[in-house]
């Protein structure tokens, strides 16, 4: 048994089930990673901003361990104390053998230093392409890219998802990284029922957190341009701007668009098995989780964004580069059911090949046993 603590701020919503707060792939694959290491013997705990009371707390058997609100503290000052201070304390009171961190932010570099002080492991994992490029574009400010370079530097295992992740921390940082599949819990063969070709309307499917560099704008073009088509958006804005506003004004007028806002997990199956094509507009991304389960489902994707190229290769969907391609890609899919059916065989057959939650979480446990063993 080995004593693992899982450090994700966010996660506090997906580790209780709810669908409140901010719920994406990191969170969710963290959440079923400490359930399933649970379940397996070890002593878990999940670190996490202070929701739902602000006492530490037993959820499925995993240690929930509280760190502070988000917004406690005073601007200039919040970022030493409450935060870090807090981290410190939720690290130590975690007591763990390995500290495991996904998704790169200055917390990345808290953690590493943390553990090199005090002789313990520090297993770090990639969550999007822009945590491998050596330029940090998205990190606006010194201090969050100096602590997670030092993070990603110090870390005793890095683990990247695409062997795009794995050259760019080599040849940007030195960094030798293991490529390592995420899990995503879909249904297994008993509970599969395959996807059915769409009577009526296809619908099209966009679910994401809505933000610049998920570019929903570009996703609304192609409804306007295929009003033939049903088109669903799942997700809410981390916060209210310009920006979010501008895209639910823009949503409100077009009669060919419905938006859910967020979505509960136990509702996304659902919506998958009732969609025709799963859409992906990003600029940028990583693995996105919605990838997974939709493949796991069986549900082709018509994609700006195409990990290792695995799309265009496995024929899990069709790639795109732009607003045009996406239509076209859209309109290939849903007008030739044979090409269609292909394509979900093929999903689903990826998903059972590479991320089902057994297979993948073995391998977890593995590295989790090896670093905790060089303690």
């Amino acid at each position: 048994m080995v004593n693992i603590c899982l450090v994700a701020h966010f996660a506090y919503g997906a580790v209780t089930g709810g669908d409140q707060g901010s719920i994406g792939g990191v969170e969710r694959q963290t959440s079923l990673m400490a359930k399933w290491l649970v379940k397996k013997g070890h002593k878990v705990s999940l670190l996490t901003w202070v929701e739902g009371g602000g006492d530490d707390e037993i959820i499925d058997g995993v240690h929930v361990i509280k760190t502070c609100r988000q917004d406690a503290g005073l601007p200039g000052i919040r970022f030493f104390h409450p935060r870090w201070t807090s981290l410190i304390s939720a690290m130590k009171r975690a007591g763990a053998d390995v500290y495991y961190q996904n998704c790169g932010e200055y917390i990345t570099g808290q953690v590493a230093m943390w553990c090199k002080a005090n002789n313990k492991k520090f297993l770090y994992s990639l969550a999007s392409d822009m945590d491998a490029d050596p330029s940090l574009p998205i990190m606006k400010t010194l201090r969050e890219r100096w602590l997670y370079k030092y993070g990603l530097l110090n870390a005793n295992e890095v683990i990247a998802q695409t062997k795009k992740q794995v050259n760019l921390l080599k040849h940007g940082f030195g960094i030798d990284s293991s490529m390592m599949p995420m899990p995503c819990l879909g249904p297994d063969d008993s509970q599969y029922s395959p996807l059915k070709w769409y009577t009526g309307k296809p619908t099209i499917l966009w679910a994401a957190r809505i933000h610049e560099c998920k570019r929903l704008e570009m996703f609304l073009q192609v409804a306007s341009e295929l009003p033939e088509y049903n088109f669903v958006v799942g997700g809410n804005p981390g916060k209210e701007d310009a920006y979010s506003q501008g895209l639910m004004d823009t949503m409100r007028k077009l009669v060919n668009v419905t938006y859910l806002g967020m979505v509960a997990r136990t509702d996304m199956p659902e919506l998958y098995h009732s969609s025709t094509v799963f859409c992906c507009s990003s600029e940028y991304e990583g693995f996105p989780n919605t990838f997974l389960e939709a493949w796991s489902q069986g549900l082709p994707i018509v994609s700006t964004f195409d990990p290792d190229n695995l799309i265009q290769k496995r024929k899990l969907g069709i790639s795109a580069t732009s607003k045009d391609e996406l239509i076209s890609g859209i309109r290939k899919l849903c007008s030739d059911r044979d090409l269609w059916q292909v394509y979900s065989s093929n999903a689903r057959d990826y998903y059972q090949e590479h991320h089902s939650v057994d297979q993948v979480m073995e391998r977890f446990e593995t590295l989790f046993n090896n670093l905790g063993t060089k303690i």
